[in-house]
């Protein structure tokens, strides 16, 4: 029954990834469609991303005192309502709301899937458990967005929303059957949660999560100009890049879920210290084939050593609200998503080239480890990194 109430979970997030990363390879089949620029059509990428932010804290304190379990349902009966009006939205207005509509639940989704993962494998495994989670995502960035885009390209991009709102179908039947019914899943009071946010440590932690992991969407959102235009390679390399990258989120996920759970701060201090050497190295070295690969590879890697341990810091200093602070966490990486690519977008704009985005990166991630080394305590939590 343990593995089958993991495997939800991981479904989940699996559906979720794919509808979020698929946006961004179907976005000049649904711009054509909509007859809009693509410029015009990134908006409904932007308001996914603010359905997540906005949803992360609103919608997990208006269900402060649900039971994890119904919350779950709820949230991904919302999902597939969401993609449902993706797919039979008949102008941009409607699509981004729906976009939006979809965006909502991740963060709650992703808080209160560690809660429940945490309940299953015992105390002192919430790094693992919220590692287990983001599989599901993770895997999506190397199997479910690159199928979901060729769905696309072959019976409609519309029809891509719809296979996952019938996968994110499965995933509630999943859910349903097997995330057990207790009353230890039972939720607090909104006061309880609203306490969190008054802590400073919390805040500091979003804004090393904010800047830290931002390097990663500096990268990713330019995967495709790297391949063609940095590379020389054909398009067809692209879904072979973003696959490499891929994998390594989900080696570095893997590694980050141990770290978070041994170490206070070794996986964070290790990732963002690592991404640094390979940004470095690959905003300089970059039009080399194999040290772009090797690179891409590297970032996915890094990156995702790191964030597990921010999810477990973020619980630790608010352990009263666990769901909040799962979905503040998710929230926190949209925020990054958006200074990532803004950050790329302007040193391109600049004149500095593509490979500029990886000086954007590094900045932004030796920003945020330094904002870790100020604000946290040192004593013995970071004595261990």
């Amino acid at each position: 029954m343990c593995g089958f109430t993991l495997f939800s979970l991981a479904l989940g997030s699996f559906c979720i990834g794919t509808s979020e990363f698929a946006s961004m390879g179907i976005l000049q089949l649904f711009s054509q469609s909509l007859e809009i620029s693509i410029p015009e059509a990134t908006n409904a990428i932007t308001a996914y991303a603010l359905g997540v932010v906005v949803g992360a804290p609103l919608v997990t304190l208006a269900a402060a005192r649900l039971n994890r379990r119904t919350l779950l349902l709820g949230l991904m009966a919302l999902f597939v309502v969401g993609n449902v009006l993706s797919a039979s939205a008949p102008n941009l207005a409607m699509f981004a709301i729906a976009r939006f509509v979809s965006g909502l639940p991740q963060g709650a989704y992703f808080g209160a899937g560690a809660v429940v993962a945490t309940y299953i494998m015992g105390p002192g495994r919430g790094g693992k458990a919220f590692a287990l989670v983001m599989m599901g995502l993770t895997v999506a960035t190397i199997i479910g967005s690159p199928l979901a885009t060729f769905l696309g390209q072959t019976i409609g991009w519309r029809n891509t929303y719809l296979t996952v709102a019938a996968a994110s179908a499965v995933s509630l039947a999943a859910l349903w059957a097997w995330v057990p019914t207790t009353p230890e899943l039972d939720g607090g009071s909104i006061r309880q949660e609203l306490k969190a946010l008054r802590r400073f440590s919390v805040w500091a932690m979003m804004l090393v999560a904010a800047l830290g992991v931002s390097s990663i969407f500096a990268i990713y959102t330019f995967v495709g100009p790297f391949v063609t235009d940095v590379a020389m390679l054909d398009p067809e390399w692209i879904p072979v890049a973003l696959a490499i990258f891929g994998i390594g989120m989900t080696v570095g996920n893997f590694i980050g879920g141990r770290l978070a759970d041994a170490y206070p701060a070794r996986g964070l201090v290790l990732g963002f210290g690592i991404a640094l050497v390979v940004l470095a190295a690959l905003a300089t070295l970059g039009a080399n084939i194999a040290v772009m690969m090797v690179g891409l590879f590297g970032i996915g890697t890094t990156m995702f050593i790191a964030i597990p341990t921010v999810s477990v810091r973020m619980t630790k200093l608010a352990p009263d609200a666990p769901t909040l602070m799962g979905a503040m966490s998710l929230a926190a990486f949209n925020v990054s998503n958006a200074i990532g690519a803004a950050a790329g977008g302007f040193t391109i704009g600049a004149g500095y080239g593509l490979l500029s985005v990886a000086w954007a990166g590094f900045c932004l991630t030796f920003a945020g480890l330094a904002v870790f080394a100020v604000t946290m305590p040192r004593g013995r939590q970071l004595a261990a990194a």
